[in-house]
Order: C-alpha cells, then sequence, then structure tokens
C-alpha cells in the first residue's frame, strides 16, 4: 500500500440530492487525487431500519442510481472502488471478531444509537441497529483505511473504531492503522425550510432533476413568513434561498447585492428565486452531462460495482488472513487440518 486510504459511503436509498452534495461528496471530489478511495454501498447498513422485502428489492436499482450520480458530479471511475457490503463477506466475519473488543455499554453510550432508533420509531433497539458501530468499525478497518469523512454526529463512531484498532494492535500485534476522522461541515436545509434536505420529506432537489423540476422547486421554497410584500424588509439569516445563493451562485457580487436589497425591502422574492434557479441549473448542466454520458453506457455502472466488489473481497480477504495470523486463529486449523490429513494416510 503506496498511497493512504480513504473509505466512506451511503446507503443505497435512490437518487442524490443537493444535500448529499454539500454534506458529503463535494468532500470525495476534493480528496480524490490524495487518497485511493473506498466507496462503500452500504446496503447491510440499510437494513438496521429500512429492511422490508421491498426494500432490499429496491438495493439493486438504488444503487446504481447512487454510483451514477457520484460519476455525474466528477468522481473518477478509475480513481474510486464502487463495492457493495453485503456482497464482501470478509465484512461480516471482521465484524464477528471485533465484536470481542467492545463492551454493550460502550454501545449504548453513542447517542448515534438512540437517535437512529427513534427516528425509525422503534421502541426498542434491535441487535443490529445496536451492533452497527461495529460493522461500521469492520468497514473502516477491513481495507485498513487512514481517512474517514464523517458529519459531526458520526465522528464518534470513528473513534469506536479507532479503540477497536488499537485494543486488537495492543492484544495481538500491529495490523491496523489508527483511522482519522475527517469531520465534514455544511449541511443543507430542505425547500421547506423545516429540516435537512430528505427524499422521505419530499424536501430535496435531485442532482438529477431537470430545469423545469429545478425552478419549480425553488419557486415552491419556504423564505421569510413575515414578508408579505415586496418592499418590507426581509430577514435573509436562516432564509434557505440564500443559504442556497451562497452554497450555489458562485457571483458572490450578485449574492451580495440581494441580499442588501432584501434586507432594505427593494427586491422581491421572485426575482431572488429567479436568480438562485439560473445559479442552480448552471451548477446542475455540467452533472447532467456527464450523467447523460454514463447512463448511455448500458452496464457500465454494473461493471463498475461487480469489479469493486471483487477488489474489496481481495482485500478482505488480505486483511482476514493478517487479522487471523496474529490472533493465531490460523495456526488452529493448521494443526487439526495437518493431524487429519496424517489419520487419513495411516489409514486410506
Amino acid at each position: 500500500m503506496t498511497q493512504k486510504r480513504i473509505l466512506t459511503g451511503d446507503r443505497p436509498t435512490g437518487k442524490l440530492h443537493l444535500g448529499h452534495y454539500i454534506g458529503s461528496h463535494r468532500h470525495r471530489l476534493a480528496l480524490q487525487e490524495q487518497y485511493e478511495c473506498f466507496f462503500l454501498v452500504a446496503d447491510l447498513h440499510m437494513l438496521t431500519t429500512k429492511n422490508t422485502k421491498e426494500d432490499i428489492l429496491a438495493i439493486a436499482d438504488n444503487a446504481r442510481a447512487m454510483v451514477l450520480d457520484q460519476l455525474a458530479i466528477g468522481i473518477d471511475p478509475t480513481r474510486a472502488t464502487f463495492y457493495l457490503q453485503s456482497a464482501v463477506h470478509e465484512i461480516y466475519e471482521l465484524q464477528l471478531l471485533l465484536s470481542g473488543l467492545v463492551t454493550v455499554e460502550r454501545l449504548q453510550q453513542l447517542p448515534t444509537i438512540k437517535d437512529m432508533a427513534d427516528a425509525a420509531g422503534m421502541e426498542q433497539i434491535p441487535y443490529n441497529l445496536l451492533g452497527y458501530p461495529v460493522l461500521q468499525s469492520a468497514d473502516i478497518l477491513m481495507p485498513r483505511a487512514h481517512l474517514v469523512p464523517v458529519g459531526k454526529d458520526n465522528e464518534s463512531h470513528v473513534e469506536l473504531s479507532r479503540q477497536i484498532a488499537r485494543r486488537f494492535n495492543n492484544a495481538y500485534g500491529e495490523v491496523f492503522p489508527l483511522p482519522e476522522p475527517y469531520v465534514i461541515g455544511g449541511t443543507l436545509v430542505g425547500t421547506d425550510g423545516q429540516a435537512k434536505m430528505s427524499k422521505s420529506l419530499d424536501n430535496a432537489i435531485l442532482l438529477s432533476d431537470d430545469p423545469a423540476t429545478v425552478r419549480r422547486r425553488v419557486f415552491s421554497m419556504y423564505t421569510d413568513p413575515n414578508r408579505v410584500s415586496a418592499d418590507i424588509p426581509g430577514t435573509v439569516e436562516g432564509n434557505p434561498v440564500f443559504q442556497y445563493h451562497d452554497y450555489f451562485n458562485p457571483n458572490k457580487e450578485e449574492v451580495e447585492d440581494l441580499k442588501a436589497r432584501y434586507r432594505a425591502g427593494r427586491v422581491g422574492d421572485v426575482e431572488v428565486k429567479e436568480k438562485l434557479t439560473l445559479a442552480l441549473n448552471n451548477f446542475l448542466e455540467p452533472i447532467r452531462e456527464r450523467r447523460a454520458h454514463y447512463e448511455a453506457q448500458t452496464g457500465y455502472v454494473d461493471e463498475l460495482l461487480y469489479e469493486g466488489t471483487l477488489r474489496a473481497r481481495q482485500e478482505g480477504q488480505a486483511t482476514l488472513l493478517e487479522v487471523k495470523k496474529a490472533m493465531g486463529l490460523t495456526g488452529v486449523w493448521n494443526r487439526i487440518s495437518r493431524a487429519a490429513e496424517k489419520r487419513r494416510k495411516r489409514n486410506p
């Protein structure tokens, strides 16, 4: 391993939206030339809260859409390994071996576990959700990643991975580098102005939306509720329209002018939203073009996922071999198998 590695991923819940881009994927673009990239399609993690037969049957199509969107924003397929978590069985095995290095009490201390259970309407926490961070540690340690981009709310999960790696290395020998969290900032409020952008809340603008859909979404956006006419001074802070302008309108002089006139009651929502629509469609147009380019290559995304998964399996096998050697597990099997072979030779 010559280049340091990065591990991150997404649950396969469908197409990506602008919130995904701001919260995570723009950082992948910035890091892809510095690191060897492992991008996980985290379908096992999805099962912690979405595990109906319909959810599972939708994984393949959702995974394709998610990878296609990442290629569309500019992720280089020659630099990235995309792989399906459930098809890399070595992750499961590594999770089992790592689970003895963490206590139930330690897992219960992670606030995200209860938050996820509450969000899914669960009255009790199931075993797979409690063990979610150990599976996440196996995801991180399987390719022996050096850097893990995460939001602030998941930084504690990377710290758990570091703790598990440290305990393993101290107990059995140096196998794992200690992964470093790369805390990524930026969240995008949904078009309703009430919550983080989410497809399930129908407050999202997708990376694959056409210009007309973008315009419709922008013109339905929540703004200042106290501003009933254009001549009333409005509030910019916390106003979703201006948050989107800050992120996606490269003409900063125009943005500052709009803010000043909005505060003074000298510009209407229509003009502000028209200019935001233009900025968003200018941002999304090259993404749409790249998406169409890859979409036209029938089976390309499937091949990318297939080849990436095979590579991830190879990495998993190599890591597991080192783990088992360090623990002495390979020696147990070797002694038993040699004894059995000797007996077979004596008693053909």
